[in-house]
């Protein structure tokens, strides 16, 4: 397992990151540190971007109103992108809020909400997605934050699909009710690096021609998550877990 410094804070950046560099910190970030965490100059935090790996750095007080921070030594390289896609219809607030961060933790590489027959949530706060994305981001030693897709309607997606990718959508009326064994006989007949859309309907469910439509894309499988109706942000965590022990990089 990676080594994570998990007692120094944690920001992300989105500037540059190389050694002799200062970056400055935003009004947020600079509160969180001075005020919040009571931290004086020269005190030590983390910080990433998302492409330049992990990096030591060093609290800089200009003045009362000017933070940065000097950027050291790198303590971690930027790891190789994951390539899972994961794909949803809108929540509320709180369990959304909750999906997005699980869906970071888990390794989604790209968040993409989208807007089904059932779907009851319409408009979707991106910023808001992507200040959850970078908390889960920092608390958890991820050096990659996802891509955030705008809403996108079903049947823009369904006419885009690119069938180089494995397409894994959850309904709880799929025939084979062993997950892992449908996600195995996929790995089994496709090649060993094709990269993964997950997607997961509505509380509602998918509508008849939505489920039909889908079932005739290449390169589908059609998955249950077992005998029990789960929540949406729920089945998110548990289909994100299959798919990456039996397909992702928990292999």
């Amino acid at each position: 397992m990676p080594h994570y410094d998990f007692h120094s804070p944690r920001l992300f950046v989105a500037e540059p990151l190389k050694s002799g560099l200062e970056v400055a910190l935003d009004r947020g970030q600079a509160n969180y540190l001075v005020n919040v965490l009571r931290l004086k100059a020269g005190s030590e935090v983390l910080v990433f971007n998302g492409q330049d790996g992990e990096w030591r750095a060093g609290l800089v007080l200009a003045a009362k109103k000017s933070v940065r921070l000097a950027i050291g030594e790198q303590t971690r390289p930027q790891p190789a992108s994951g390539d899972l896609h994961y794909l949803f219809a809108p929540l509320k607030h709180a369990r959304l809020d909750y999906m997005v961060q699980k869906a970071v933790e888990m390794g989604a590489s790209r968040l993409q909400p989208v807007i089904t027959r059932h779907t009851q949530v319409q408009r979707v706060n991106l910023e808001r997605m992507r200040a959850n994305a970078i908390e889960a981001a920092e608390q958890c030693g991820i050096l990659a934050t996802p891509e955030i897709g705008a809403p996108l309607a079903l049947t823009a997606f369904m006419r885009d699909w690119a069938p180089n990718r494995l397409l894994v959508f959850c309904d709880e009326d799929a025939e084979v009710k062993d997950p892992v064994a449908a996600l195995g006989g996929a790995r089994a007949d496709t090649l060993a690096q094709t990269p993964v859309t997950l997607l997961i309907g509505p509380e509602g469910g998918f509508a008849e021609d939505e489920r039909a439509a889908l079932m005739r894309l290449p390169n589908v499988l059609r998955l249950s998550l077992g005998p029990r109706i789960l929540r949406a942000d729920t089945a998110a965590v548990a289909a994100l877990t299959l798919v990456q022990t039996v397909l992702g990089d928990w292999r």
